[in-house]
């Protein structure tokens, strides 16, 4: 169990809940290279029954075929849309017809939509209310949870932003999601080893792309470990420290440098199916867990 709760985060998911019946629907930005792990159980709780629309941020770094599993999958949910779109691009220019669509025009009310904006750290929500804006209004940066206040803001004549911190929830129960959010920088760096992160990522590609690996790294066949090829890479790329030894730090911080800005290739992380069983599989953990510890304050308590 991965626990990264800032205080300042704790205050946004207040927040959240006071302004939540303001407004007309919610945006929560989600990373396209890992949709399920950057959706925030706790959104889904609080919005309830308004409309909501997936935007899967930073599609250009996506498998498409991977994210098109996780659209089909999204939009399976009452009153959920999803909108792809990149940093490098207009794409999230059709985010206000798409409001529209799911807010149309009543006769009682203005032409006015109220969005409130959301997402985990680092997903680039920053930069597309700039992109929307056509100016610089949102703090942006390379760094988990930058933008520390909500702001409002007015895209158009008919649609205005209420941005908020980016929220993450205070227990992250299933271990690969974690690893995930480290890997693409949504948690920060300090929080996990990075050796640990850059071995994540290892297994993954070598499981999953590992043409990708022989194509940047020159390396084949692959090792039969990711240690192995953390080792092969450091050697590959001079990561190396006195005596000729392996520099794990320098070699990790290279291949997870590599990875979030798409070097190694387009990239999803994980499927709707394999995310629901380590989902499920997490909860009985923890359920588990929690009996155990339940058992043993009973036990304390009779002496």
């Amino acid at each position: 169990m991965i626990q990264w709760y800032p205080g300042h985060m704790h205050k946004a998911s207040k927040e959240f809940k006071n302004i939540l019946p303001q407004v007309d629907l919610v945006i929560e930005v989600l990373d396209a290279r890992l949709p399920g792990s950057s959706e925030n159980p706790m959104l889904a709780k609080l919005r309830r029954d308004k409309p909501c629309i997936k935007l899967l941020n930073k599609g250009d770094l996506s498998d498409p075929e991977r994210l098109g599993e996780w659209i089909n999958s999204l939009e399976r949910k009452n009153l959920v849309k999803t909108l792809v779109c990149s940093n490098t691009d207009n794409s999230v220019a059709g985010l206000a017809a798409l409001c529209r669509a799911l807010v149309p025009t009543r006769d009682n009310r203005s032409a006015m939509i109220y969005a409130m904006i959301a997402g985990i750290p680092n997903v680039g929500k920053s930069t597309l209310i700039n992109q929307l804006a056509g100016r610089s209004i949102a703090k942006t940066g390379n760094e988990a949870a930058l933008t520390r206040m909500q702001q409002r803001i007015q895209i158009s004549s008919e649609l205005t932003l209420i941005d908020t911190p980016g929220m993450l929830w205070p227990n992250i129960i299933n271990e690969a999601s974690g690893y995930r959010l480290a890997a693409t920088g949504a948690i920060r760096d300090t929080a996990i080893e990075m050796q640990d992160v850059a071995s994540f990522i290892a297994e993954f590609f070598m499981q999953i792309y590992p043409e990708r690996l022989i194509q940047r790294y020159h390396v084949e066949p692959l090792p039969g470990s990711e240690i192995e090829l953390l080792e092969v890479i450091a050697r590959k790329r001079g990561c190396i420290i006195s005596g000729g030894r392996v520099d794990l730090e320098k070699v990790s911080r290279l291949l997870i440098s590599e990875f979030r800005s798409g070097e190694l290739g387009a990239v999803c992380m994980e499927t709707p199916t394999a995310f629901a069983a380590e989902s499920e599989q997490a909860e009985i953990i923890q359920a588990e867990k929690a009996a155990k510890k339940k058992a043993r304050k009973a036990i304390r308590g009779k002496h």
